[in-house]
């Protein structure tokens, strides 16, 4: 009996030898991984679609993965103190400024810009359409107390609409203004549901589908011009980071061919960002 097994089970042994390598090998582990960078950046970049657009153009220059993590600009920078990121795309200028000259980063640059634009319900009970300024604008919704939505989450666009408010002298409080503390797509479905005004930057808004009885309804003040800026990590304070490819990243964006592909970018035919690196020059 043992003589008859035997060949069947000394077959099955050497079938295992070839079979259990094969199923042992890791195929992830024979691939050779791109490397990546961490970068902390805004909302509107990612919900635009422009990162969708623009890192498979800077993967194939450099063969470097970008890993975004989309957050508030206020969330970003502390993100970025923290030594959680090797890079920052953010929009809060002098708060980038301020960012460099503390030490947490070592060079800041233009790259390219936009502008926020008020959004409300169509029949524009405040009026605003007319407004001669966008001060003037604010002023209009808190007179009339139309519900207005704040993003309330310390993000670039939530600090841009502060300073407005400030700049038009108004303490905006009490029950038409509301601080969600959310995103600027979420922010836009809680206004379209609540026919509300709020800022929003443009490219967040023109992808926005969700529109119901929302509309643009002013726009053009030079005080709602939205300026970009590209950030590098201060080697010194975070040794850790991944300095050589986060630069290659931030060369990239201020190159002739990173400011060609952000200038490409459209959604819905409209051209969503322009960049202006050379006024770093």
């Amino acid at each position: 009996m043992t003589k008859t097994w035997l060949p069947v089970l000394l077959g099955i042994t050497l079938a295992a030898s070839f079979i259990t390598p094969a199923l042992a090998e890791d195929p992830v582990s024979t691939e050779e991984k791109a490397p990546f960078i961490t970068l902390a950046s805004t909302t509107s970049t990612e919900n635009s679609g422009l990162f969708d657009a623009i890192l498979p153009q800077f993967k194939k220059a450099r063969g470097i993965d970008v890993h975004v993590v989309a957050v508030g600009t206020g969330q970003a920078f502390e993100m970025a103190r923290r030594g959680d990121a090797d890079s920052l795309l953010v929009h809060d200028k002098t708060a980038e400024e301020s960012f460099v000259a503390e030490g947490y980063a070592t060079e800041r640059d233009d790259v390219m810009y936009n502008d926020f634009v008020l959004i409300g319900p169509k029949d524009d009970p405040a009026n605003i359409n007319s407004a001669e300024s966008v001060t003037d604008a604010l002023a209009r919704i808190a007179d009339s107390e139309a519900p207005f939505a704040s993003r309330g989450d310390d993000s670039g666009t939530n600090r841009a609409e502060l300073r407005l408010w400030e700049a038009a002298d108004i303490q905006a409080q009490g029950e038409w203004y509301r601080e969600l503390g959310s995103g600027m797509g979420a922010t836009l479905n809680t206004a379209a549901a609540m026919d509300a005004y709020t800022l929003s930057d443009r490219a967040t808004w023109v992808s926005f589908d969700n529109r119901q009885n929302l509309d643009l309804l002013y726009a053009g003040d030079e005080a709602l011009f939205n300026q970009y800026g590209s950030l590098l990590m201060s080697p010194e304070k975070y040794p850790h980071l991944k300095h050589d490819l986060a630069a290659q990243w931030h060369q990239w964006l201020l190159s002739d061919e990173g400011q060609q592909a952000i200038a490409d970018f459209r959604v819905k035919g409209e051209q969503l960002f322009f960049p202006n690196a050379a006024t770093n020059k």
